[in-house]
């Protein structure tokens, strides 16, 4: 009887010992898999990397800011000579800047339409006068007005031989023109005013031009 209470004693001791025992070491491994903190897993990624993790203000800072550059389109220029009326009813010359073109003669008659620059000088063309078209061909130059060159006229014999003249003596400046044929609206005219004869090709006409007057400075266009 005896030996049986103690067989007894010494089970329930062996148990007690294994069942503490083993839940001692479930508690350490559960807390050994407790996941880590946000703060802890950036700690470990930067730890891990042997940098710092840059900073809001450090990133702002590293990056590039947007920035325009100008680029301007740059080209080669070229001076032209434009004759306008002066008062007398003569023909002064009048220096442009324009960008360099290959058709220079036609870029000239533009420019002749737009008027003078210089205070002084008259336009020499009617109001909405327009280039159709110009032609050079074996020294001949045909250009081509609408029809407000006669329309739109204000008529007068001096009126008439400035604005003539301002286009002959604006385009033989060209060493390839020596003679102009103006058309309107693509037909030859006897005469734009009724006092000059323009059926025919025309040369320059230099005693038009005031002598001795200084050729002027236009603008840049």
């Amino acid at each position: 009887m005896k030996a049986a209470i103690k067989f007894f004693i010494y089970m329930t001791l062996i148990l007690v010992v294994m069942y503490s025992s083993g839940c001692a070491g479930e508690g350490q491994e559960l807390t050994s898999k407790q996941p880590p903190t946000l703060n802890n897993a950036v700690d470990n990624q930067t730890a891990g990397s042997g940098q710092e993790a840059p900073s809001s203000t450090a990133a702002d800072q590293a990056a590039p800011s947007a920035t325009t550059s100008p680029n301007p389109a740059g080209g080669a220029t070229t001076t032209i000579v434009l004759y306008f009326a002066d008062a007398d009813g003569y023909l002064q010359a009048e220096q442009r800047t324009i960008n360099k073109t290959a058709g220079i003669a036609r870029q000239a008659i533009h420019e002749l339409c737009q008027g003078p620059c210089n205070q002084g000088l008259g336009a020499t063309i009617p109001d909405r006068t327009q280039l159709l078209d110009i032609n050079i061909q074996d020294g001949l130059c045909t250009v081509n007005f609408s029809q407000e060159l006669v329309a739109n006229h204000s008529g007068g014999s001096g009126s008439e031989n400035t604005t003539v003249y301002s286009i002959v003596n604006t385009l033989t400046q060209f060493s390839s023109i020596e003679q102009v044929q103006i058309l309107v609206d693509g037909a030859i005219v006897e005469s734009i005013a009724g006092h000059l004869d323009v059926s025919v090709p025309l040369t320059r006409d230099s005693d038009l031009i005031r002598a001795g007057s200084r050729m002027q400075q236009g603008f840049e266009r």
